[in-house]
């Protein structure tokens, strides 16, 4: 049984394509993420709509997205549009596309979960003040209702940087993918599997610190702990 040497992680060249395949994927996850935000908003305004054939496009997509596993999604998006339609793909495209696509369901029922909580008489006051639906929405709620996704949209920005690894499956050189292209040149899998660990383990636990700290500063009430 060989035993394991980290030394190969001191060196420069190792180190960089590491440092490099962890750029990618912060860059594509939040890339990725800003799509997502968009589309959930979206789907979860389409949701709470009094339009039936929104509302009945808005679970379809959600149906679909949240039914299918994200490794099946990429690989119908990357091969099934040069096949289907002709489209010719760009692997990093798809993948931000396809994370923000998949996220996005998930992130569309932290929006309207937040949203729907908000009490129904502050609607209600809003437009007893004179406000339209659109200004009470944007002056009352929303605010209110974005305190209310901070902790959830942090697990799920920590969700995608995790999933990102699955972009290395379309050819998307990130850092899982960066990772195997090292094993395959230095047959050190442990100690690269290791290091790729302990890189996703710190960043999303900065992104769980940084959610954290603005929970506490947009928080109104005492510390229930």
């Amino acid at each position: 049984m060989g035993q394991l040497d980290f030394s190969i992680l001191l060196e420069w060249e190792t180190l960089s394509l590491l440092l490099k395949g962890l750029e990618y994927t912060i860059l594509y996850t939040l890339a990725g993420f800003v799509l997502s935000v968009i589309l959930g908003v979206i789907a979860a305004f389409a949701q709470i709509s009094s339009i039936k054939i929104v509302r009945y496009i808005a679970m379809a997509y959600l149906s679909w997205f949240r039914g299918t596993p994200l490794l099946v999604q990429l690989f119908l998006l990357y091969y099934g549009l040069p096949i289907l339609f002709g489209i010719q793909t760009t692997a990093w495209v798809v993948g931000v596309i396809g994370l923000g696509m998949y996220s996005g369901s998930y992130v569309s029922q932290v929006v309207r979960g937040a949203i729907q909580s908000i009490e129904v008489g502050q609607m209600e006051a809003g437009r007893s003040l004179g406000f339209s639906h659109f200004q009470t929405m944007r002056k009352i709620i929303l605010p209110q209702a974005v305190v209310r996704m901070l902790a959830p949209m942090t697990n799920e920005l920590i969700s995608l940087t995790k999933n990102s690894s699955l972009l290395s499956s379309i050819t998307v050189v990130e850092l899982f993918r960066q990772s195997n292209l090292l094993i395959a040149d230095t047959y050190r899998t442990m100690e690269i599997l290791l290091a790729v660990a302990v890189m996703y383990y710190l960043v999303n636990n900065l992104i769980g610190y940084i959610g954290l700290f603005l929970e506490k500063k947009t928080s109104v009430g005492g510390d229930l702990r």
